[in-house]
């Protein structure tokens, strides 16, 4: 094994190889959290006030946050992600979410959510490691860390 640096944090991978055969700019880093929430203007009201900032995107299918630069997101579909307790999927940021789908799954996860449009050319898909933890996978060209 060998220690493989990126930013602040070391990840052990064989000799000659990278994490589950991945190369180190696969993952971006952190973009987005999106939080499940069965009334959309009740949670809106409460995480403007909790957070005091007002959404950026307001609308009946998603309400999104900038804060400090990331996604703070409330999507009122609660059929696949219910609210509570495990209702929030972080999403990481990939340069093409398609191969990032592809190498997840080949690596033992399983696909929650196909890859969709979300808006413009956002694109987002969650997947869920082999312990049933959904990871969120976002493909944002629009996203410049803060």
């Amino acid at each position: 094994m060998r220690r493989l640096r990126h930013d602040k944090f070391l990840t052990l991978a064989p000799a000659g190889e990278s994490p589950a055969g991945y190369t180190l700019s696969m993952i971006l880093g952190l973009r987005t959290v999106i939080y499940h929430v069965p009334d959309l203007q009740r949670a809106k009201a409460w995480y403007s006030t909790a957070f005091g900032v007002q959404p950026y995107f307001d609308e009946p299918f998603y309400v999104g946050f900038n804060i400090g630069g990331y996604e703070l997101g409330l999507d009122p579909d609660t059929k696949g992600v219910p609210p509570g307790a495990g209702g929030a999927v972080t999403y990481w940021g990939v340069p093409d979410i398609d191969a990032a789908v592809r190498d997840f799954t080949r690596v033992g996860a399983s696909l929650k959510a196909p890859v969709q449009n979300v808006g413009g050319d956002i694109r987002v898909a969650t997947v869920a490691d082999p312990f049933g933890n959904l990871v969120g996978l976002i493909e944002n060209p629009h996203f410049a860390a803060a």
